[in-house]
């Protein structure tokens, strides 16, 4: 009989085990590699947000008053800055980059400032709050005077502005640097330097009629001297009214007075008699400085029963000298006027002529006396229009 072969069979478990081999090769289940298949996007991470940088820093105390404050922001760029004490915001500047502020003007002396500043950039807004103090000066310079400037007044076209201090200036053009003169209708002008304590302003030509000037002193936060502090600024304004010009000729006896170009009144006069120079009248451009009604006139130098003393009791007087010049009545006198110089040296006149230009003046007004050989010292009263303009730059502290 024939023989059987006998075949064998695999068992149910290791073909399992072979088909899931199978099916691991062939896929897998993670996610797709580099080599053809998408990885999962990485996100990046958000920018910081702008910073701020204050100078002074906060907290800062006794801060130089001319020191600048100035912010910067770094990875973005300024928004708002402001730099204030009180009420008051001090002016700054920003810069093209929009990135830098920087103040403008000068700090106050023992004053706290705040800052505030914003800053906007990729990665947001950032704002930064500061404080610091100024020092306290151990001397302070203030502005104690500044003539003419009486409010409302009316001032002639040769009018000065004299500005007088507390105390000595030592560092004459840091604090002259500060004066700052803005007139309507512009024309040149310098300061001049009479003392340590005292500065004149004077243009190069009489102002221009009919207009305003604003006059500053921008002394805070100026240092002066060693120690010394420009404390509080100070401000006026000056009104400059017609170009009111007499001419006094002493030969002939007469005043002129015109406004504006046109006559108003012709005055027969007496003059200083000039037996010495005491007694002669001054030639030059004089100011009208001030008025009395009356004003009681000593002679300089000597009492009752001296020889040449005299007390004389004026009215409607206009003083145009330091040396005792006026315009002024003289009732006593009129049999001169207009025919012979017989007084001490001030221009007497009719007393109706005297009261009329003492009811049109200002101090400031312009008044040319001719014909003596006795000129006027620029320093003798407001005899500043005595020097060239070129000769009273010479006394600036600056390079004018």
């Amino acid at each position: 009989m024939p023989s059987l072969v006998r075949t064998g069979r695999k068992p149910l478990a290791a073909i399992i085990a072979a088909a899931t081999l199978l099916l691991g090769t062939s896929c897998s289940g993670g996610e797709p590699t580099a080599s053809g298949f998408q990885q999962q996007k990485q996100t990046k991470p958000a920018p910081p947000p702008p910073t701020i940088t204050v100078a002074p820093a906060e907290g800062a105390k006794r801060v130089r008053p001319d020191k600048p404050v100035v912010v910067t922001a770094s990875g973005g760029k300024l928004e708002k800055v402001v730099v204030r004490a009180g009420r008051h915001v001090v002016d700054g500047r920003l810069d093209d980059s929009g990135t830098r502020w920087r103040s403008t003007e000068r700090l106050r002396p023992a004053t706290t400032y705040t800052v505030e500043a914003q800053a906007v950039g990729d990665g947001g807004p950032t704002q930064v709050n500061s404080k610091f103090t100024t020092l306290k000066p151990q001397n302070e310079l203030a502005v104690i005077d500044v003539t003419p400037a009486v409010k409302g007044e009316i001032l002639g076209v040769g009018a000065p502005i004299i500005v007088t201090f507390n105390r000595p200036v030592e560092d004459k053009a840091a604090v002259e640097r500060a004066l700052e003169v803005k007139p309507e209708k512009p024309v040149p002008g310098a300061w001049r330097w009479v003392s340590d304590r005292q500065v004149i302003y004077r243009t190069s030509r009489f102002w221009p009629a009919h207009q305003k000037v604003r006059f500053t002193a921008r002394i805070a936060g100026v240092r002066s001297g060693p120690g010394t502090w420009g404390v509080k600024n100070v401000s006026h304004t000056l009104r400059i009214g017609a170009a009111w010009i007499s001419t006094v000729n002493v030969k002939t006896h007469t005043m002129v007075v015109r406004k504006d170009g046109k006559v108003m009144r012709r005055m027969p006069i007496s003059a200083g008699k000039a037996t010495t120079r005491e007694y002669t009248t001054t030639s030059g451009i004089h100011l009208t400085m001030e008025r009395g009604n009356p004003v009681v006139m000593i002679s300089p130098g000597r009492k009752p029963g001296d020889p040449g003393y005299y007390r004389e009791v004026v009215n409607h007087a206009v003083r145009i000298s330091s040396s005792g010049e006026y315009v002024h009545a003289a009732p006593w006198s009129i049999y001169a006027q207009g025919r012979a110089n017989v007084s001490h040296g001030c221009i007497n006149a009719h007393p109706r002529d005297a009261k009329w230009f003492y009811d049109n003046f200002h101090r400031g007004d312009v008044v040319k006396i001719v014909g003596t050989d006795r000129p006027l010292e620029w320093n003798n009263g407001w005899g500043f229009w005595q020097l060239s303009f070129k000769e009273w730059k010479k006394g600036s502290a600056l390079d004018t």
